[in-house]
């Protein structure tokens, strides 16, 4: 009995202890003991899921050295953990919010107007999750910019740019942070989904002077070893692809077009390549080109040039 009566006094007087307490909150501040124990709540739930969200991270830190694996972690828990956190104090505080209702909608129509762009850039993520205009990964171009998707936030995406003062598609090392709100305003050219292989195009431009018909035998001999396989992998990403999109090619092979220019003769190669080779590729071809003319001696670059005559 004296053990009982021991922790009824105790309890008694934390009880007691606690109503001093929000009393001296209440008198100071005016936070009513209700709203106290809402205010009280929602930090724990925080705290709650923030503890959560590092003990996650820790395992998967333990268990994987996969950057991919746990990049995708790492973002996957920074959408669910917020959403669940919104929800769970959305649930406490919407019983207090009842009850000034029409203040409430004037506030949120203030809001409104003054985070357009914050709420567009949140409609754009949403666009960009459900509708996949691109995903993380993917070289795309919106609007000016052209790069890797490395990052999809709340409010901005984020790129490894390419091209700029660099030549051929490489990487410049910058990294560019884009609204979301892009998707909405600037078109968006995707060079990994669907048909991942892109046209590139080689101009070789010849004097009048040289063999222009042996020039393009050479060529289409160059292209035909270096394109062995592709065209028969291009069929089956565009058959993936029509799954999706109109997407139709009545010929896939590469070919060598001739045309007339002021300076000579220009035989222009076409072929199908990864876009994140299309520099190597060209890089490969016109080795093999210029060891071929090399040996040629009917053959020969067209430059500009200046003739006087007397």
């Amino acid at each position: 009995m004296q053990i009982i009566f021991s922790k009824f006094r105790e309890t008694k007087l934390n009880h007691f202890n606690m109503n001093r307490i929000s009393e001296f909150i209440y008198e100071t501040t005016g936070i009513t003991g209700r709203t106290q124990n809402e205010i009280l709540t929602s930090i724990i739930i925080i705290l709650f899921l923030s503890v959560l969200r590092l003990v996650i991270l820790k395992l998967v830190w333990r268990n994987t050295q996969d950057v991919k694996v746990r990049y995708q972690w790492n973002r996957m828990l920074s959408f669910i953990i917020p959403f669940t956190g919104i929800l769970l104090v959305g649930a406490i505080w919407v019983p207090a919010f009842k009850q000034f209702g029409a203040f409430l909608g004037i506030i949120t129509a203030g809001l409104a107007i003054a985070l357009k762009d914050p709420i567009t850039n949140l409609a754009g993520w949403l666009f960009i999750l459900f509708r996949k205009p691109f995903v993380i990964g993917d070289r795309v171009q919106v609007g000016k910019h052209t790069g890797d998707i490395i990052d999809i936030r709340l409010f901005q995406f984020t790129m490894l740019e390419i091209g700029n003062w660099v030549d051929a598609d490489q990487s410049t090392g910058r990294i560019i942070h884009l609204p979301n709100g892009m998707v909405f305003l600037e078109p968006q050219a995707n060079y990994s989904t669907g048909f991942e292989y892109i046209w590139n195009e080689i101009k070789v431009l010849i004097t009048f002077e040289s063999n222009w018909a042996k020039t393009k035998g050479i060529l289409e001999e160059i292209i035909k070893k270096h394109s062995k396989n592709v065209d028969i992998k291009a069929k089956k990403e565009i058959l993936e692809a029509s799954k999706n999109y109109m997407i139709y090619y009545k010929n896939l092979t590469p070919i060598v077009y001739t045309s007339v220019k002021e300076s000579g003769v220009q035989l222009t190669i076409r072929y199908l390549c990864n876009p994140r080779r299309r520099r190597g590729s060209e890089n490969e071809i016109w080795e093999k080109i210029l060891i071929q003319f090399d040996a040629q001696e009917d053959i020969e670059f067209a430059y500009p040039t200046t003739r006087f005559y007397k």
